[in-house]
């Protein structure tokens, strides 16, 4: 297929998430016609358990594609469905359900995925809360071509980017802009992209995040703590119990003071840690807004010495 050829495409799009967004808009904008989008049936969400359409399917409905949201791709009837559409290339991004090899082997160019690391590192479910947990100083994007394996099939293109200090909320929306860029450059640009293997050497594994994982651990390191604030912003929430209520930290800061791990050394909100301590910059109550620590210690009071680890 030349280059010339391949800016114009036949494409199938699968994704769910607000990650999966940015590459299902960029891919309509460079002109691909994409015949199908693939999502996660609704679920239900909001204060009113409605059943709520993924942020893909809206997009795709916004645009005038056409959705589809089987509860698996595994029947004959779904697969076939698959194949009928005749695509060049299928596009998937954070779509949530596993593509059996039919699935798979349909498109001419096979089932292309954005994938939020730099594979081989942490190849699974939450790549962006494990680097940030894992304090790794840069992750990025692959693209890579899917095969049954966990995000073991040949990359593409990549791209790097700095972790810094950037929760998984403001990463992961990087990542999705940079994910839809490299897709539509290397749609653009097939010949340009010969497939690399990966080394299963080097290969680590994003499980899926737990809220009960979401528990913040002040034995670890301030540092450390810090990293599980970062990592579990905006969902599920770093968060702490007290006196029966769950209190999440959105943001903190480090301090250079000492105490007992798990306990406030002061009247401010200063949590000790296994080394130095943490104070929170934005804090939650559970069942109330967000609020700066100012404004949080104005209505309540945890005093100097209570243990909240």
């Amino acid at each position: 297929m030349t280059s010339e050829n391949s800016k114009k495409m036949r494409l199938a799009f699968m994704g769910t998430p607000e990650f999966a967004v940015p590459a299902l808009r960029a891919l309509h904008t460079a002109g691909h016609h994409v015949a199908a989008v693939y999502s996660q049936p609704p679920r239900r969400a909001g204060r009113g358990k409605k059943f709520t359409p993924s942020p893909v399917q809206q997009v795709a409905e916004e645009l005038g594609i056409e959705v589809r949201i089987p509860v698996s791709l595994r029947t004959g009837e779904a697969q076939a469905e698959f194949a009928a559409l005749d695509l060049d290339a299928a596009v998937v991004a954070a779509y949530g359900l596993i593509l059996p090899q039919a699935i798979l082997d349909a498109p001419k160019m096979g089932c292309l995925n954005i994938h939020g690391s730099l594979l081989p590192r942490w190849r699974g479910a939450a790549p962006v809360q494990r680097a940030i947990l894992a304090g790794d100083e840069e992750t990025g994007i692959t693209i890579m071509q899917m095969e049954t394996g966990l995000d073991t099939g040949p990359m593409l293109l990549k791209s790097k980017t700095p972790v810094g200090e950037k929760t998984a909320g403001e990463l992961t929306n990087e990542l999705a802009q940079t994910g839809a860029e490299l897709m539509v450059q290397y749609l653009a640009l097939v010949e340009d992209f010969p497939p690399e293997v990966q080394d299963d050497a080097l290969a680590t594994y994003a499980k899926k995040i737990t809220k009960e994982e979401s528990r913040l651990d002040f034995s670890q390191s301030a540092a450390n703590v810090l990293r599980q604030i970062r990592a579990f912003n905006p969902v599920p929430g770093a968060f702490f119990e007290y006196d029966g209520h769950r209190y999440r930290i959105h943001s903190a800061q480090i301090i250079n003071a000492f105490g007992d791990a798990g306990t406030l050394i002061d009247d401010q909100m200063t949590i000790a840690c296994g080394d130095r301590a943490i104070k929170p910059n934005l804090i939650q109550k559970a069942g109330r807004p967000k609020l700066a620590l100012s404004e949080f210690l104005n209505g309540t009071k945890i005093l100097k010495g209570t243990d909240i680890g």
